[in-house]
């Protein structure tokens, strides 16, 4: 038996964040050196369309976003890195499962439930702004996670509903057609680290309140100082468990450095020196990973080099993939 082959998709709207970086990125780049898995990695800019229809958006956040995963350490010789968009196999398996999905189950997503919510509640249309891109998402999942057997998929807590219906697919095919697909499972990091905002709130594009994750060291600076802190003054006690800077500098600190910090809130550490000592932990952590990110985002050649590999070796497990579904549907060649 080989590895078991791990499958990891990546939305590609935003600049990626400190909360990404502790809460997905880390954890998955650390998770593929351990060679385990058969891990492969995508970034889903045909699911980015769903949400933006502005070009020069869409370009970027996937430029940003593979830039930030090479220079953070992914190893893209011992995984399979690829855009979404380039392998086709995959937008064909889309409609081949179309043709078996019931529509009743996408009637059932919570994405177009909360969509149809909304409209009823604003006194709208139910189906108003609602794309048939939104309405078959699940479908669309699906076909990214059965064109490669992926038999391990993480997701969130948000994402379970869609890794069943992938199930649900997979299995009303296997019925019809015979045993084709691996039933795929998912992985739910309850774990993950979930880092707050300058708000207090969970830390998110779409509330605004995020630190990017490469940004230069003045703007750092400028975003830390941001956090939101209560008004205790310098020299009164100050709970480290209620706190967005201690919560953040626990996430990059070592053990030792997270006691010592713990100590200097018992004694009073005024917020301004906590906020500077998170900036020079959290800029001494990534100012290397900065450095060669800056390097890929200028070199659009050495990126789209990358990808390309990957895609080359993802269409090589694809492409067979698609040869059999075909086949197992009728779309055979007549010699």
């Amino acid at each position: 038996m080989g590895k078991q082959r791990v499958l990891t998709g990546i939305t590609t709207t935003g600049t990626p964040h400190l909360g990404n970086y502790v809460g997905a990125i880390q954890p998955a780049i650390a998770e593929s050196q351990r060679g385990e898995y058969d891990a492969f990695f995508f970034l889903a800019d045909y699911h980015a369309l769903i949400k933006s229809h502005e070009p020069a958006v869409v370009h970027q956040s996937s430029r940003e976003i593979a830039a930030t995963w090479l220079a953070l350490g992914l190893d893209t010789d011992a995984t399979t890195f690829y855009r979404q968009s380039d392998v086709p196999e995959i937008t064909e398996l889309s409609w081949i499962l179309t043709c078996v999905c019931a529509k009743g189950l996408m009637n059932r997503s919570h994405a177009y439930k909360a969509a149809v919510q909304d409209n009823e509640q604003k006194g709208d249309d139910p189906d108003f702004g609602v794309t048939m891109g939104l309405f078959s998402y699940p479908i669309l999942m699906a076909a990214d996670i059965l064109t490669f057997n992926a038999s391990k998929v993480p997701v969130g807590r948000d994402q379970i509903q869609h890794l069943e219906m992938a199930r649900d697919m997979a299995q009303r095919f296997n019925h019809l057609y015979g045993d084709t697909f691996v039933l795929p499972e998912a992985v739910v990091g309850d774990d993950a680290a979930v880092l707050s905002g300058l708000d207090g709130r969970k830390m998110s594009k779409s509330y605004g309140n995020t630190i990017p994750l490469f940004l230069p060291e003045k703007k750092l600076q400028k975003h830390i100082n941001k956090i939101k802190t209560n008004l205790l003054e310098p020299g009164e006690p100050k709970d480290p468990d209620t706190s967005t800077v201690f919560e953040i500098w626990q996430a990059f600190a070592s053990p030792e450095q997270t006691a010592e910090m713990r100590k200097k809130f018992a004694e009073g550490i005024a917020w301004g020196q906590a906020k500077k000592e998170l900036f020079e932990l959290i800029n001494a952590h990534i100012a290397p990973a900065r450095e060669r990110y800056d390097e890929l985002l200028l070199d659009g050649g050495l990126l789209e080099a990358e990808l390309l590999k990957g895609a080359a070796k993802a269409r090589a497990h694809a492409a067979p993939m698609l040869a059999k579904v075909r086949k197992a549907v009728g779309l055979a060649a007549f010699s």
